[in-house]
């Protein structure tokens, strides 16, 4: 895996850091998926003297056939973990070694999620959930993916515990980065987020914001 998303001679652009203190439809094929033995992760361990963030991460990637559906078993099955962090040294440790967004082949995504919750609709901490979409013209999605990560583990949403992870999506000819968060309904926070997703990628106020629920997302798959 890091052969094909790592790069040794990448530098870091997180100096900031240092001093802050698609899916299937069957049921069955569901539970099988969230509860396979290769969730069950060990502990993950910080050193005592790093920066620990609120939260732990894991990073995703995966690469999808363009134009070919699929179901819960094989969309779980693609995603591959490149690595989980804790602390702010552990995200620069492996961010130094990741490939840019740009970078990446077509139909490949990044997943950044919170330790726990797979980038699955059907996780249960996303079922009631929903995502901010942002589509990008070509050139922008590395500098606007460094400051949503930036901005993620630097709580800067300030919408508790509501931010599920975050996604960059690689496609032919624009790119698309999503925020997901645990309640759609709740109207309030989503507008936050958009507010806070509009400062922090730097969009001006004409750019193209689009809010999906996965619960619609799943209905759309399925007809």
């Amino acid at each position: 895996m890091c052969s094909i998303v790592c790069n040794n001679n990448m530098s870091n652009k997180f100096e900031a850091l240092k001093t802050s203190d698609d899916s299937g439809d069957d049921e069955s094929q569901l539970k099988d998926s969230q509860k396979s033995d290769k969730d069950i992760l060990p502990p993950l361990e910080i050193n005592p003297n790093d920066h620990k963030l609120q939260y732990s991460y894991a990073l995703w990637y995966s690469r999808r056939n363009p134009g070919k559906q699929t179901n819960v078993q094989s969309y779980d099955q693609n995603l591959k973990l490149v690595g989980r962090f804790g602390s702010v040294e552990q995200f620069w440790g492996l961010y130094n070694h990741l490939v840019r967004p740009s970078e990446l082949s077509i139909h490949t995504d990044f997943h950044l999620f919170k330790e726990g919750i797979k980038p699955m609709w059907e996780d249960e901490a996303n079922q009631r959930g929903g995502k901010w979409i942002v589509r990008l013209r070509k050139g922008l999605v590395s500098r606007c993916w460094e400051n949503l990560v930036l901005a993620m583990l630097g709580e800067q949403f300030m919408v508790g515990e509501e931010i599920c992870g975050a996604v960059v999506s690689i496609r032919y000819q624009e790119d698309i980065i999503c925020v997901w968060n645990k309640t759609a309904s709740d109207v309030a926070t989503t507008a936050r987020i958009r507010d806070t997703l509009r400062r922090v990628l730097h969009l001006p106020g004409s750019a193209s914001m689009e809010y999906k629920t996965h619960n619609d997302s799943l209905k759309n798959i399925r007809v």
